[in-house]
């Protein structure tokens, strides 16, 4: 099979590398396509913790089953599925195991004409959506499902931030809170960013590099009952400071690093209650797409690149100049398993 082969830090280069087999609980699946997260570009760049190499970057993916283990009845091949890319969180919904990992390394990831998972980390396809649409889908989608849903809570008719729009995560938190009847708010340093946010579910938004964007943005939501924040550093501290009384933060990421100089009590006296939350159990994922077949929801896609191109897709995506999810289109394989 082709895949990109990262053997030392920022050199991905396309192989031939043979096909894998699956275990007895495993399934082999031929991949249509595969996304980008801006975890494979910590991996690629050499900077993602307890990282090996040589490895197949690449978390979510898309295709058809073409192998499956001895042991193996919840699929069929011939089944077009998505990959569910959290590796042994384990039967507590709460909690994952301390041997949880993610699909993309150590394990060998998306970036391929194939890929082996474990059968229980394999779903049906939602079929209102394209393979790109679907590749999109995982890691992102249920990145913001449990964020907005398991630990925030999110209710009807609640006020929504979510701060610094334009990445996966960011776009399914605004489609999936819309979704569920809250008021969605955005910020961005780009107006195309915000308007296009607007187009699918954003009640509005602020650019904050604006000199009184917090203001601007106080005045036009009233203030937030939950804010889903990936960006930490000085951020974190204006979500406090426009947080409703009782509001809460719910943070699966920290972009800018750590949140200097907060002042404990402004979040006590309001009674802000800030959760972390990080990817998902099997259940999250399972309510996450049920989810998304009732709503029909269909990821935003920002760019696709062939399976070669993923060095040039990585760029785009640390620049941050996408909105929505970077695609690969995997060229497909003319032999047939099945």
């Amino acid at each position: 099979m082709k895949a990109m082969i990262l053997r030392e830090a920022n050199k991905l280069k396309l192989e031939e590398k043979e096909t894998p087999n699956a275990g007895s609980k495993e399934v082999v699946v031929q991949l249509r396509a595969a996304a980008l997260n801006r975890r494979d570009l910590m991996v690629v760049q050499g900077r993602y913790p307890g990282m090996q190499l040589p490895a197949i970057p690449g978390s979510d993916g898309a295709g058809v089953v073409i192998k499956i283990g001895d042991e193996v009845n919840n699929v069929r091949n011939g089944d077009e599925v998505i990959i569910n890319p959290g590796l042994n969180w384990g039967n507590d919904r709460n909690q994952k195991r301390a041997d949880f990992s993610i699909l993309g390394n150590p394990t060998d990831g998306t970036y391929a004409q194939y890929v082996k998972v474990p059968a229980e980390n394999v779903y049906s396809k939602p079929s209102h959506l394209s393979w790109e649409e679907a590749a999109a889908l995982p890691l992102a989608g249920l990145t913001a499902y449990r964020a907005l849903v398991t630990k925030g809570g999110v209710k009807k008719g609640e006020t929504v931030l979510i701060p610094g729009v334009g990445g996966g995560v960011a776009t399914f938190l605004v489609q999936f809170a819309s979704a569920l009847g809250a008021h969605v708010y955005v910020t961005s340093s780009k107006e195309e960013k915000i308007e296009k946010a607007k187009s699918f579910g954003a009640t509005g938004g602020v650019n904050y590099t604006s000199d009184d964007w917090l203001e601007e943005l106080q005045k036009l939501t009233g203030g937030i009952d939950l804010s889903i924040d990936s960006i930490g550093g000085e951020v974190f501290k204006t979500l406090v400071s426009i947080g409703k009384i009782g509001s809460r933060i719910v943070s699966f990421g920290a972009t800018r690093g750590p949140v200097p100089n907060l002042l404990l009590p402004s979040m006590t006296v309001k009674e802000i209650s800030v959760i972390g939350s990080t990817m998902g159990s099997s259940q999250d994922f399972a309510d996450m797409v049920k989810f998304v077949e009732k709503h029909e929801i269909r990821p935003i896609l920002d760019k696709t690149f062939s399976l070669e191109e993923a060095t040039e897709a990585l760029v785009r995506l640390e620049k941050g100049e996408n909105l929505g999810k970077i695609v690969l289109s995997i060229p497909q394989d003319k032999r047939s398993f099945i």
